[in-house]
């Protein structure tokens, strides 16, 4: 009798190990629909228009810049920016100017970036699938839009 219960109290802790009634997601989820109407509420809300990618980038070139244009995906920028969520919460900012290669970040600055001179300023609204898709990462929720004020302060 003795074994029947411990049986019983092992098989009870192990069906709790798995519960197939939580649902977690391990397959990415496409927000491209819900980005676009997100993104497109934001613009409305904010009385903004926007120019828009083949890819889905929203942007806004507030001032084109008189400089070089980053020649590829490749060329090495130096960009101020902030970041921050349609809600308004900033997630990241560097006044004094973060230097990167363009083939090193999210796809939507590598996309946006190049469409600014140096001396150019605006602001990118970036889709998930442009950013950082649908899974948590680095305390951005997955599925989430971007918004970038940037200015290109350099093509290096």
């Amino acid at each position: 009798m003795k074994y029947i219960a411990l049986l019983f109290i092992a098989i009870t802790m192990v069906s709790c190990l798995s519960n197939d009634n939580d649902p977690v997601t391990t397959e990415p989820v496409d927000y491209t629909e819900i980005n676009e109407k997100e993104i497109n509420e934001y613009l409305t809300a904010n009385e903004l228009n926007s120019e828009t990618t083949a890819s889905g980038l929203h942007y806004i070139i507030e001032n084109l810049g008189d400089g070089p244009k980053p020649a590829s995906e490749t060329a090495n920028v130096t960009v101020a920016y902030k970041g921050y969520f349609l809600d308004g919460t900033v997630f990241d900012q560097n006044n004094n100017g973060f230097n990167t290669d363009l083939n090193k970040v999210i796809a939507g600055w590598t996309e946006g970036i190049q469409l600014f001179n140096e001396g150019g300023s605006g602001v990118l609204l970036i889709p998930a699938h442009l950013g950082y898709g649908s899974f948590d990462f680095s305390g951005i929720p997955g599925g989430s839009v971007l918004i970038f004020d940037i200015e290109l302060l350099s093509v290096n």
